[in-house]
């Protein structure tokens, strides 16, 4: 017979096991075609990379960009195409899940006001040049403060209603998409400023974008957000070019996603993607409710 202070050792060993063998059995069946995925009703982004060939300094960061502000678009997608349809059990989850998506793209919203956009207009010495950005800024923080207060003001977890999270949503989802593709553009087109930039800025500018990518995510919240980015990140996307992005040893990649992950790992089986990257059905959509895994 196992005495009391065993199973207590043994409980936090057996519920980390019972975690991970979740995540790795969420159900990775493809989307079908003609059904409602995570590239809408956001459209997703093309890359610079992609779509020109180029691979200069402002090129490639707005690319890096593309790739954070893709996932976040998924993310957004995949909460509002669910919303209408989570069931009793599945709502403590879905807030969890929706919560990271808020506290990602809130965290995003602050590091590049307090931390990209600064150092860039210092290297490049011009002012104004984020004019736009910021009042795009501006144009979506009220109905995305709206959402975050919705799920945390919530008296308990079974008053969440999809219909109003889907409400609100639609009070921002034309200004947060239209800004998530034009700051694609902004960055961009740094590369026809005149005059262009001397070598040694446009190296600075460079180690700037690769600085602050590599800790933009990771700084939100490792349990959390990580989780969310990785499981919204397409490895299929534009021919399956970014499959390896962002670089990282495969045993890192896997301790995020199963690891870090599997302290929430209720959350994320609403996710687009599965732990290879892989597009998925999603959750709520994938079975009527009463066939529905538990």
């Amino acid at each position: 017979m196992i005495d009391n202070a065993t199973l207590l050792r043994f409980l936090p060993a057996a519920t980390f096991a019972f975690a991970l063998s979740y995540i790795f059995s969420m159900s990775n069946t493809p989307p079908t075609k003609g059904k409602p995925w995570a590239d809408g009703p956001c459209p997703l982004i093309k890359t610079p990379q992609y779509a020109t060939g180029k691979t200069d300094i402002w090129t490639t960061g707005a690319t890096h960009m593309a790739h954070i502000h893709n996932t976040i678009l998924r993310g957004y997608n995949s909460i509002y195409l669910q919303a209408l349809h989570i069931t009793l059990d599945d709502k403590v989850d879905f807030i969890g899940y929706s919560l990271s998506w808020f506290k990602f793209v809130k965290s995003h919203h602050d590091d590049e006001e307090n931390e990209l956009f600064p150092k860039v207009e210092e290297v490049l010495g011009k002012k104004g040049i984020w004019d736009k950005t910021h009042k795009e800024h501006e144009s979506f923080l009220g109905g995305l403060a709206q959402f975050g207060a919705y799920l945390e003001g919530l008296p308990e977890p079974y008053d969440f209603d999809g219909k109003e999270l889907q409400r609100i949503m639609d009070t921002f989802q034309e200004p947060f998409n239209h800004h998530f593709h034009s700051e694609i553009d902004t960055i961009a087109a740094f590369s026809s400023l005149e005059p262009p930039l001397p070598d040694k800025d446009l190296e600075s500018a460079a180690a700037i974008f690769k600085a602050w990518g590599k800790k933009t995510v990771t700084k939100a919240g490792t349990t959390d957000v990580v989780p969310f980015f990785l499981l919204n990140l397409d490895a299929t996307y534009e021919d399956g070019m970014w499959a390896n992005w962002p670089p990282m040893p495969a045993p890192v990649r896997w301790g995020l996603v199963n690891v870090a992950g599997a302290w929430n790992w209720g959350w994320w089986k609403f996710a687009s993607c599965d732990a290879r990257g892989k597009p998925r059905e999603l959750w709520a959509l994938q079975y009527p409710v009463y066939e529905r895994p538990r």
